[in-house]
């Protein structure tokens, strides 16, 4: 999907507003782009874009292959999936929470002032900055999901985490993810990265592992 993102956007076709993930308010949004927006990755270089995936493929890679083995691979790719959706439903909710006090910034106005102009329907190009500027790619919400389920079925496996040069036992490491995205993303920072998405990832996978376990899916001498 990157290969072809990136290939067809030189011809003039562009993927990113058909499977990226839209703001629900956004005239480039359709519904099955909470789905397919886990299956790209960052377009906007190749440089960018090839970190972006690295990162995800590694980390899905080291944590996933595990935990298939653990949960079966029915069980697996229903939560890698539940991961994946509960991410983009977080994110839109985030949207929707902020999105008029972006318009107001864009156009130097007061909340109040913007959404009335919204309302009145006089910003003619509101389709076109919901499009630009609410836009969301990658797999990070369903690995961060995966990270989750990792810390709680080996909470104490002690991993070495770069950059620091000592071990961390795998449940802070989960943790410690948690916190630095809940801090950069109700302080602004890093703000090209979907932090409540990310956030919304390990919600819906500890919701998934707490559901499975009342429900007897996953049997309280497992792993997880």
């Amino acid at each position: 999907m990157w290969i072809a993102t990136m290939a067809l956007q030189t011809r003039g076709v562009h993927l990113d507003k058909w499977f990226a993930l839209h703001f629900w308010q956004a005239g480039d949004f359709m519904p099955w782009q909470i789905v397919t927006y886990m299956f790209m990755h960052d377009f906007s270089s190749v440089q960018g874009g090839l970190l972006h995936l690295f990162c995800n493929m590694f980390n899905l890679y080291m944590f996933g292959a595990l935990l298939e083995r653990m949960l079966g691979a029915k069980r697996y790719l229903v939560y890698y999936l539940v991961c994946g959706v509960g991410a983009g439903i977080v994110q839109e909710l985030v949207w929707q929470l902020t999105w008029v006090g972006d318009v107001a910034s864009a156009l130097g106005v007061s909340a109040a002032e913007a959404q009335n102009a919204i309302n009145a329907g006089q910003i003619g190009d509101l389709a076109d900055f919901l499009n630009l500027r609410y836009l969301t790619v990658g797999a990070s919400g369903a690995v961060f999901g995966l990270l989750l389920a990792f810390g709680m079925s080996f909470p104490n496996l002690k991993m070495f985490i770069i950059p620091f040069p000592f071990p961390i036992k795998a449940k802070w490491m989960v943790i410690g993810y948690g916190v630095f995205e809940l801090v950069c993303g109700t302080q602004g920072m890093m703000s090209g990265v979907a932090h409540f998405a990310h956030l919304g990832g390990m919600l819906f996978g500890i919701l998934m592992i707490l559901y499975w376990k009342h429900t007897g899916v996953i049997r309280k001498n497992d792993y997880i």
